[in-house]
């Protein structure tokens, strides 16, 4: 397929650092109206943003992985409607949110996940650092560290949530839970591979990734 054929992708460039509810509201607002089929033809979202430091838990996800007391957390804490464990979010992180109609892809999830691990996998590529899949785990990896988490939520085929890439050297917020509930594994960041990785120039090469490995045509905004 050659450029001009490729579906159009809004892509919001977040700046500063966002609350999880603002960002949760605006990705099930998206999703809405991509969900109903006169919706279809609307251009599939990627949100790439930084948010204050929050604790997030799946739908099924077990309070035993989490190490504080939930009565007084010392961040911020979201039960959401995505699949997967306990996790953090927090400055030096880049989160990307793709609100992505599969209808219009491949209405297979185990696709999506495996494509959105391989959006990550050619990012790390870019900066000499192998990425890596676990049979059995979602996610990427260098050796045993973890680098990107990934959870995800879907509703007729219309996406929402997605992954995590730790860039910098501040991982502190994980020691506060089991991360994904995985407790034989650690946590990395990019940084420790490659510290001449940023933030905002990882913002860029995911964003470039996203379009290649979905083949679509980013629009960029400024701002959410």
């Amino acid at each position: 397929m050659n450029a001009a054929a490729r579906r159009f992708c809004w892509y919001y460039n977040v700046k500063g650092r966002v609350r999880y509810q603002a960002a949760w509201e605006w990705q099930r607002s998206l999703r809405s109206e991509r969900m109903v089929e006169s919706g279809r033809g609307l251009p599939d979202v990627l949100i790439l943003l930084e948010h204050q430091p929050v604790y997030t838990l799946g739908r099924a996800s077990s309070e035993e992985h989490v190490k504080f007391d939930l009565e007084n957390p010392p961040w911020d804490v979201h039960r959401i409607d995505r699949g997967g464990e306990v996790t953090y979010h927090g400055p030096g992180q880049v989160v990307g949110y793709p609100i992505v109609n599969l209808k219009n892809h491949k209405k297979d999830l185990r696709w999506y996940i495996r494509s959105l691990e391989q959006v990550i996998i050619n990012t790390l590529a870019k900066y000499d650092v192998e990425g890596t899949r676990k049979e059995g785990l979602t996610g990427v990896w260098n050796g045993e560290q973890k680098l990107a988490a990934i959870g995800l939520g879907a509703s007729k085929w219309v996406t929402m949530h997605g992954f995590a890439l730790n860039v910098t050297e501040d991982l502190s917020g994980f020691d506060q839970i089991v991360p994904c509930g995985v407790k034989e594994k650690s946590v990395g960041c990019l940084n420790r591979f490659a510290p001449q990785a940023t933030p905002g120039q990882v913002r860029k090469d995911l964003s470039d990734c996203f379009a290649e490995q979905f083949r679509l045509e980013l629009i960029p905004f400024e701002g959410a």
